[in-house]
């Protein structure tokens, strides 16, 4: 589908009227998008939430794609359509994946973001103000040790620097070389900008006080004896909150259909939480009747993470949940090549839905009863729709088929509906229900979201895992929530291990420690934080015409 021009989506001001909002709550950021005021935009705990949210997660993803953000911004314009003042609360794309293998995450078809090209290729500049936060601490770090003015180890720095794009060549790198002038030599890393910790501080803060309190706590390192070093003791949380001063607010933006949208954020699923910002979902619960959110991945990974580390952080609790699944999805889990996920195979498809089986029970041990949206694509065969039915049905989950990408509104109609119905019967309070509490040791915790989850029988530590745990206790953060760090394509440390697989034990090589987002972070296998271009980068397909208009991008 060709870029709607400006001409075609509605004004920002428009827009922001359907939240109710006064002039003064906004600043226009060009055409299309605005960002919201302080004042406007971070919502205290005695203002009242009124609006009710609705969470979108998935199947375990494939390579055949589930289409997770194209249902959000379906469901969010049918619901609009059907008479319910919606939003919908997601990521802002980061630029690496967009480029490079993954392409943009902007949504697609008629059921998309505008301005489209703005959202995926850095709307308003807030991923690069948060590698700008990012590396001005990284250079505080450097410049201590230049200076002989800090007692951290240069051995002992775990703070590595960011770009915003994919390049595998900045995985392990060497810097301070040249001589006394020019630093002292470490080994260092780069990981890509939505791996960043500062990006899931910039998510999970609820204002600019609690942001410094959190870039605060950040730990870069330790000294020689093993003390932590952080951020503020290197002096460098001010300099970083002002870098982040704008990018704290959330964008508001619209749907190809003229939904508000707040777009706000972006952490990485596996190394960080994967969900939007706490400010722009908590904004939009207090303006709107009905907030459509998505968390990264799939439910065991978002899901849980937005259950575990957003909702606590938030103080909020979804009010529905919807479960995407595709019919090429579960055939790449019952053993299809993904190159033949759309080639007919009844046989695949029964024996992948058992991934679909166990992610609806690992919602019901979080007390929340999904709906299934079958995201359909061109070229799906009926009678595996119906299979996908029938599936749904025999474990008493409302099902509905969807075409967002090629229908718009009207393709998500009968999921609207059904989540609809779903929230007249949830409380308008709901009550969370966490797997484990924050008391219990992080081992327990690690135990519990592997067993249900996963499907694990056990976990295993290494040595490395086990200091690691023991320094997060000497330094008080025990008691902190657990983001696992795991790979996103398979229920199983894995990534090859499609579908719902046999007991296994869940290997833990290290924890890392996220104190100013404020969770531990247990490494599942090798955990990519800087990925590499693939074998044919989106970015060989976009190009800009004489006119200035970008072609390719999708």
């Amino acid at each position: 589908m060709p870029s709607a021009s400006i001409a075609s989506i509605a004004s920002i001001d428009d827009v922001a009227a359907e939240l109710s909002l006064r002039r003064s709550d906004y600043l226009p950021y060009g055409e299309g998008v605005a960002k919201l005021v302080p004042q406007a935009a971070f919502v205290p705990d005695d203002q009242p939430l009124g609006g009710r949210l609705v969470l979108v997660s998935a199947v375990t993803p494939t390579p055949a794609g589930e289409g997770k953000t194209t249902i959000s911004i379906g469901l969010a314009d049918s619901l609009r359509r059907r008479g319910v003042y919606a939003v919908a609360a997601l990521r802002q794309p980061s630029l690496g994946p967009t480029l490079g293998a993954k392409g943009g995450g902007a949504g697609g078809g008629r059921a998309r973001l505008e301005p489209f090209h703005r959202v995926n290729l850095g709307l308003t500049g807030d991923i690069h103000a948060v590698t700008a936060a990012h590396n001005l601490l990284a250079s505080l770090v450097d410049h201590a040790l230049h200076l002989g003015q800090s007692p951290l180890d240069p051995r002992r720095i775990d703070w590595p620097r960011v770009m915003d794009l994919d390049d595998r060549s900045l995985r392990h790198v060497l810097t301070g070389l040249g001589g006394p002038l020019h630093g002292v030599p470490r080994e260092g890393r780069f990981d890509i900008s939505a791996a960043s910790e500062v990006m899931a501080i910039l998510c999970l803060a609820r204002d600019y006080s609690d942001l410094k309190r959190r870039l605060g706590r950040i730990l870069v390192g330790s000294t020689r004896q093993g003390a932590p070093v952080t951020a503020a003791e290197l002096g460098a949380v001010g300099g970083m909150a002002v870098l982040l001063r704008e990018a704290m607010l959330p964008n508001l933006c619209q749907t190809a259909e003229g939904t508000p949208a707040l777009v706000h954020g972006g952490p990485f699923g596996n190394i960080a939480h994967g969900c939007s910002s706490v400010v722009a979902t908590r904004f939009a619960l207090r303006h709107a009747e009905v907030v459509v959110t998505e968390a990264g991945f799939g439910f065991d990974l978002g899901g849980e993470k937005f259950l575990h580390i957003k909702c606590r952080a938030a103080h909020i609790w979804p009010h529905a949940l919807v479960l995407v699944a595709t019919a090429r999805s579960l055939k790449v889990h019952g053993g299809a090549a993904p190159a033949q996920a759309a080639a007919p195979n009844r046989a695949a498809l029964e024996r992948g839905a058992d991934n679909l089986r166990h992610h609806v029970q690992s919602a019901r041990a979080f007390g929340l009863e999904p709906v299934v949206a079958i995201n359909v694509f061109a070229g799906d065969v009926e009678e595996e729709l119906e299979a996908i039915e029938r599936i749904a049905a025999e474990l008493g989950c409302p099902v509905a088929r969807c075409t967002p990408f090629a229908h718009g509104a009207e393709g998500a109609f009968a999921l609207a509906d059904l989540v609809r119905a779903r929230l007249a019967e949830a409380p308008a309070r709901p009550v969370a229900c966490y797997l484990y509490e924050l008391s219990e040791t992080p081992r327990h915790k690690i135990e519990r979201v592997g067993a249900t989850l996963y499907g694990a029988t056990g976990v295993e530590l290494s040595a490395q895992a086990e200091r690691d745990l023991s320094r997060a206790a000497a330094a008080g953060l025990a008691d902190l929530p657990i983001c696992m760090a795991k790979t996103h394509l398979s229920l199983t440390a894995h990534p090859h291990l499609g579908g719902r697989p046999q007991p296994h034990v869940l290997p833990i090589q290290a924890v890392r420690i996220s104190a100013g987002a404020g969770f531990l972070v247990p490494l599942c296998g090798d955990i990519v934080t800087m990925p590499g271009l693939g074998s044919s980068p989106a970015v060989l397909g976009i190009d800009l015409t004489d006119e200035g208009e970008i072609v390719g991008l999708k």
